[in-house]
């Protein structure tokens, strides 16, 4: 938990959110309909919306997901590394898909 965040995540006013979203889904991911156990915010807490009651609160901007679903939203945006190491360890160059025409 990001510190400029965990106020907001350890309040009484998200506890009862979280819990009454999550048991509006019956605890199934909205996903793949695994068991929920994170809510997730569609549009991600930053410091200048934390404080924010529509975006922190709002039922519009929540998602239950299980941990698989979570981590995948969370690292889909990663970018692709341009460097890998071969079987004998060196480092080799990977064009990304941009760079490959």
């Amino acid at each position: 938990m990001k510190k400029w965040a965990e106020a907001f995540y350890l309040s009484k006013s998200w506890e009862q959110c979280r819990d009454a979203y999550l048991e509006s889904q019956n605890n199934i991911c909205e996903r793949c309909g695994e068991p929920a156990k994170i809510c997730h915010h569609r549009t991600w807490l930053t410091r200048e919306n934390i404080n924010n009651p529509y975006i922190t609160l709002c039922w519009d901007n929540l998602e239950a997901l299980c941990q698989d679903c979570h981590n995948k939203e969370h690292h889909k945006k990663k970018p692709k590394l341009r460097y890998n190491f071969d079987e004998e360890g060196n480092i080799v160059y990977t064009p990304l898909s941009s760079e490959k025409n």
